[in-house]
């Protein structure tokens, strides 16, 4: 989410993932089983896997279950073999949605999508109809009072793409995706700790909603978070509290 309610936002995501700890393990473990069944079981080799297992560590999910999903996923263990799939929508006023949702039965997966967006005001459309309203990069964000300077002087020199401060103060680097271990490595050397650090799809066009129709569009977005089968929501939504 951009702008100048990113802050409340990304707020609101960590508190949900906090309460729902469980549901993100089981997310974060299916990340990780799919990421060492398409690029191999060695992090060092495989910039998919390095990332999701750093979410791990910050989600604290056991060694012992991250271990297991690994050999899953690079045929070691059997398991259940997951689909990658992407559903794109419209939620409130018309602001676009992106659904990315790893699955082992399409059709369920597609039901449960279709619904959660239609009892909440929603629709979902055709492939490609709000894609282009999304830029895949690498995506820092760190708390507002962070200077700006110095996460600038790091993240440039390492080859980000951009700097921006937000309205609320939040200070948001962009890199292309596969610069984002460079540019995470420098960002840690200069001791900058981000509150989210991700490869993302990043609104590039924002549909400003405010009062009802924001508790409307945040109900929606989470309906969607919580299905099993959703690994990550994107959208142009930017909410006001």
């Amino acid at each position: 989410m951009a702008g100048h309610s990113k802050w409340a936002n990304i707020q609101h995501r960590k508190n949900r993932q906090d309460a729902k700890r469980g549901s993100l393990w089981t997310k974060i473990i299916r990340e990780v089983t799919v990421a060492a069944r398409d690029g191999g079981p060695e992090p060092d080799m495989n910039p998919r896997l390095r990332l999701a297992l750093d979410k791990a560590r910050l989600a604290n999910v056991p060694k012992d279950k991250l271990q297991a999903a690994i050999a899953r996923g690079s045929g070691k263990l059997e398991g259940v073999n997951y689909e990658e799939i992407r559903y794109e929508g419209y939620g409130i006023g018309g602001a676009a949605v992106m659904i990315d949702c790893m699955t082992d039965n399409r059709v369920r997966t597609a039901a449960e999508v279709r619904h959660a967006l239609t009892k909440h005001g929603g629709n979902l459309g055709t492939d490609g109809s709000v894609a282009f309203m999304f830029k895949h990069c690498g995506q820092f964000v760190y708390s507002p009072g962070t200077s700006e300077d110095k996460v600038m002087e790091a993240a440039l020199e390492a080859g980000a793409e951009d700097v921006l401060t937000n309205d609320d103060g939040s200070v948001e680097v962009i890199c292309a995706p596969g610069d984002f271990q460079k540019v995470k490595e420098a960002l840690d050397r200069a001791g900058l700790k981000p509150e989210v650090a991700e490869v993302t799809m990043k609104a590039t066009t924002e549909t400003p909603l405010k009062g009802e129709d924001a508790a409307r569009m945040q109900k929606l977005l989470d309906a969607l978070d919580d299905l099993d089968d959703v690994q990550a929501v994107y959208t142009t939504a930017s909410i006001e509290e």
